[in-house]
């Protein structure tokens, strides 16, 4: 019935969580989506074209029920796949986290849930300024879809950073 299906794929942004580039301070303000308590990493350069570091630094508390945060400091912290694994063994294909689906009564084929977590930065990053203008392989995605994405970004965000895992991507 759906044998044109080859996977479906999901992308969950956590609205706990908020990346900032290095040097921005941290917001006194948030978006409605966001919860009551917001870690926030700094974006920090790294060694490979595309690919950055995020250091936990902030935690934000929200102080009034308008969206108002209170930053505090924390001990600085890379992250690692702990911030988005479920405590499930889902095997890692790039930033995906891979589930396969046995055949069932609507699918006769093994299909797949591809789930990739990313983290809302409310501003572009120094790091992906080249992003709208880089060369595309076929066309995709077209001026048109890039110009939504640069103007209204998604859920108040300006963009998302995606997780690689070092040892999977």
């Amino acid at each position: 019935m759906l044998s044109c299906i080859g996977d479906v794929d999901i992308m969950v942004l956590r609205t706990f969580t908020l990346a900032i580039p290095q040097g921005h301070p941290p917001p006194a303000q948030l978006p409605a989506e966001f919860h009551g308590r917001v870690s926030v990493y700094k974006i920090i350069d790294s060694e490979f074209p595309g690919y950055v570091f995020l250091v936990k630094s902030y935690k934000l508390t929200e102080i009034t029920g308008d969206g108002k945060y209170n930053a505090v400091q924390c001990q600085r912290e890379y992250v690692g796949y702990d911030l988005f694994s479920n405590g499930e063994n889902d095997n890692m294909k790039g930033p995906a986290f891979v589930r396969k689906h046995e055949p069932s009564a609507v699918t006769a084929s093994v299909s797949s849930t591809d789930t990739v977590f990313c983290i809302c930065c409310l501003s572009w990053p120094p790091q992906a300024a080249d992003w709208p203008t880089r060369h595309r392989n076929y066309g995709w995605p077209d001026s048109a879809t890039l110009d939504r994405v640069v103007s209204n970004g998604w859920m108040s965000c300006g963009c998302h950073i995606v997780f690689v895992d070092k040892m999977n991507g």
